[in-house]
């Protein structure tokens, strides 16, 4: 497979990111490309006719040559030496349907006393396919008990490489975002919905949530927060409910049961989005000192187990 990149039509603005050029090489890469697009043509069909019309190789002239065993008739050739067998090759275990891994993850986690334990359990399950694509598990980062928790929705790249969430463009400016009202990752607990990146940062399909879902509720219940905050719409409609876009439904305050307690939890747009839509900056910024007058009134609980 072969790819081009051209800034054509955006009249070179991005030429000079290194960060974009680095996300747009890895994904081709993990896509397939192997073959970049130069500036000559090169003609394929040609270099395979050339390599049709090769003379057949030769036998290297030092390769051993087999004699007829003693006795044996003149001219005889000598019996080819046994080989031993070829071993089977082995086929990993393929993970079990989706509705049996998703019990499965269920039941996993609600056996979990602490998040250490938790994390040891996401180490060896192997419901979810996104485990064998993956590069490592990206479990949480920050403080366990922290009166702030925030998930997203799935690691990406740097993520996956480094095994927190958050670490890339989009994690600096969320340390960004959480410095502007006096927090940093000493004083907030950033997990993810689903703990395994999927291959080239796509969407996490339906059923790879609905199996890592119990374990991000029961990482919720252990962490204890006294704020719930989802960034983006993926992790608000899974944790939330949130029926509408993001848009409309960030900035308001709904209630996240636990299973132990009933916390406060906002939706708002995940730093990624901003990105790429700086506008929606002004409307987060919002959202932010709402997370900070919330916890200024919010009673603090016993963060953690």
């Amino acid at each position: 497979m072969s790819s081009t990149l051209s800034d054509s039509g955006n009249g070179g603005d991005w030429a000079g990111d290194r960060d974009a050029l680095a996300d747009i090489l890895a994904f081709h890469l993990e896509a397939g490309v192997d073959v970049a697009l130069g500036e000559e043509p090169v003609d394929r069909f040609a270099e395979s006719q050339a390599a049709r019309a090769a003379p057949p190789s030769l036998a290297a002239p030092d390769s051993p040559r087999r004699t007829a065993p003693e006795g044996a008739a003149p001219g005889a050739a000598a019996p080819a030496p046994r080989r031993a067998p070829m071993p089977a090759p082995a086929i990993p275990a393929s993970p079990p349907p989706p509705d049996v891994a998703a019990l499965e993850a269920r039941e996993a986690a609600a056996s979990a006393p602490d998040l250490d334990a938790l994390r040891a359990l996401l180490e060896s399950f192997e419901g979810c396919p996104l485990k064998h694509t993956a590069t490592r598990l990206v479990f949480a980062d920050g403080n366990p008990a922290a009166r702030l928790m925030l998930v997203g929705e799935a690691p990406g790249r740097d993520e996956d490489i480094e095994g927190k969430p958050f670490v890339g463009r989009s994690g600096k400016l969320l340390d960004r975002m959480l410095a502007a009202i006096g927090i940093d990752r000493t004083s907030a607990y950033i997990a993810n919905v689903v703990p395994w990146r999927p291959p080239g940062n796509r969407t996490p399909t339906p059923q790879e949530t609905a199996i890592c879902l119990p374990f991000i509720r029961r990482q919720i219940e252990l962490a204890n927060p006294d704020l719930l905050v989802c960034l983006g719409g993926p992790s608000a409609q899974t944790l939330l409910g949130l029926r509408d876009g993001i848009t409309k439904g960030r900035g308001r305050w709904v209630e996240y049961d636990t299973g132990s307690r009933t916390i406060p939890a906002l939706a708002t747009f995940h730093p990624a989005y901003l990105l790429r839509t700086p506008l929606g900056k002004r409307m987060a910024w919002r959202d932010m000192l709402a997370i900070e007058a919330r916890l200024a009134q919010q009673p603090g609980a016993t963060g953690g187990d």
